[in-house]
């Protein structure tokens, strides 16, 4: 092997060390940058918290009152149901005394006409 650059053994060393110093800088921690706009970065944050809050209010309120008019609009149909029902008894019964009326008014009729004919 031929020596271009004529390194000793010492300069070998020498920039081994070097190098293993570039690559254990890599791994320090660096100095840490203080962000100038910090307080007006919390500020920002708990602006966003707030809104984010109030917008997860704002939806379970409308869940809430989503599902309370689902209840009335099902009470609703249920008290309509019952009412159309009741309704309907109402009709059948007064069918049927009109109907019992009408046979106590024939009997009637049929009893005094028969009493006429035999006198």
């Amino acid at each position: 092997m031929k020596e271009l650059q004529r390194t000793g053994f010492a300069e070998r060393l020498k920039t081994a060390a070097e190098a293993r110093k570039a690559l254990l800088a890599d791994f320090r921690p660096k100095p840490a940058v203080t962000d100038p706009n910090f307080e007006g970065r919390a500020a920002l944050q708990a602006a966003r918290l707030q809104e984010v809050r109030s917008d997860r209010a704002e939806a379970k309120i409308a869940k809430k009152q989503a599902a309370a008019d689902a209840e009335a609009l099902a009470q609703q149909a249920l008290d309509e149901a019952a009412a159309a029902t009741l309704q309907l008894q109402r009709g059948e019964r007064k069918e049927r005394k009109a109907l019992s009326k009408a046979e106590a008014k024939a009997k009637r009729d049929a009893r005094y006409a028969a009493r006429k004919a035999r006198k």
